[in-house]
């Protein structure tokens, strides 16, 4: 720190990168998933939700972003989410949290006006949408000029260990499972994303690229299909004693008492230690669960 007692602006912005690490870690404690921590680190890294922006989140899904956003910052938030159970589910998890709305729409006919946002988040979604372009277009339009859109979608190239089901399917008979237990990466998805190929539809939507990203490449073998094919049914179905359920939702931050004799943090401890060599951008040669996207509408 300077003698002056007023801190230079690259001290004030250490500080806040310092804290934001230290938030997102805090609320990714409870997370199985390794390639969803470090999504939500992407997302901080690009919107940087200060006070006064207005942040979409589309789809919403059960409001997982908007509950993180919210406990990070005092930014207006929206939601929007077309499967009205998904967000009913939303509406318990986080619409009782200020200054956020949650509404029923669709990613092709947003209910906004032009240039209404500073951000837009589109976190898994274009993997499960038959036009991915026309579904950033109108991300394009609702976004305010010099307005972000960060984007993630599921690699191609993804790690065998990640699913080894569906990547020996693809090797040995060109398909792969899309629905039920067993369907992994590919669960209820149309497409996943080469890299040049996300890089197109960004493009061709009218979006400048700013900057791109691929992670998680070392892995729990069978994890995806361990984290959603039994763990989150099982979440979800209330079964777990409290202080599991506790430990392995993704809703609360702080009900974690940490305690190794849980054995779900006993199990997420393992997780941590496979996910220690993953950096938040990987080299190409590298296959990776997740793709990323940060693109700039031009313009302010």
């Amino acid at each position: 720190m300077s003698s002056s007692s007023t801190p230079t602006r690259a001290e004030t912005e250490h500080s806040q990168d310092t804290i934001s690490r230290e938030t997102i870690a805090h609320m990714t404690r409870n997370e199985a998933d390794m390639a969803f921590k470090k999504r939500v680190q992407t997302i901080f890294d690009w919107v940087q939700p200060e006070d006064n922006k207005v942040i979409l989140d589309i789809p919403c899904g059960r409001g997982f972003y908007l509950n993180m956003l919210r406990y990070a910052s005092n930014c207006r938030l929206v939601g929007a989410e077309l499967d009205w159970k998904v967000l009913l589910k939303a509406k318990r998890n986080v619409g009782n949290l200020p200054d956020l709305a949650l509404h029923n729409a669709n990613v092709y006919a947003l209910p906004y006006p032009d240039d209404a946002f500073d951000a837009v988040i589109m976190s898994e979604i274009l993997e499960h949408v038959d036009d991915d372009v026309a579904a950033l277009k109108e991300a394009y339009r609702v976004l305010k000029p010099g307005g972000v859109v960060a984007v993630t979608v599921p690699n191609a190239d993804y790690p065998f260990l990640w699913d080894p089901i569906n990547r020996t399917l693809e090797m040995l008979f060109h398909t792969h499972i899309q629905h039920g237990m067993f369907a992994g990466i590919w669960a209820n998805h149309v497409r996943l994303y080469w890299r040049d190929d996300l890089r197109a539809a960004v493009l061709n939507a009218g979006f400048e690229v700013e900057e791109e990203r691929s992670f998680t490449h070392a892995c729990f073998p069978f994890i995806h299909n361990i984290v959603y094919g039994i763990g989150k049914p099982l979440l979800e179905s209330g079964l777990l004693p409290e202080e599991m359920a506790a430990a392995a939702d993704r809703t609360t931050f702080d009900k974690n008492d940490g305690s190794l004799l849980n054995p779900i943090n006993l199990g997420l401890k393992v997780l941590n230690y496979f996910d220690r060599p993953n950096k938040i951008n990987e080299t190409p040669d590298k296959s990776t669960v997740n793709l990323a996207i940060k693109g700039r509408k031009p313009g302010a």
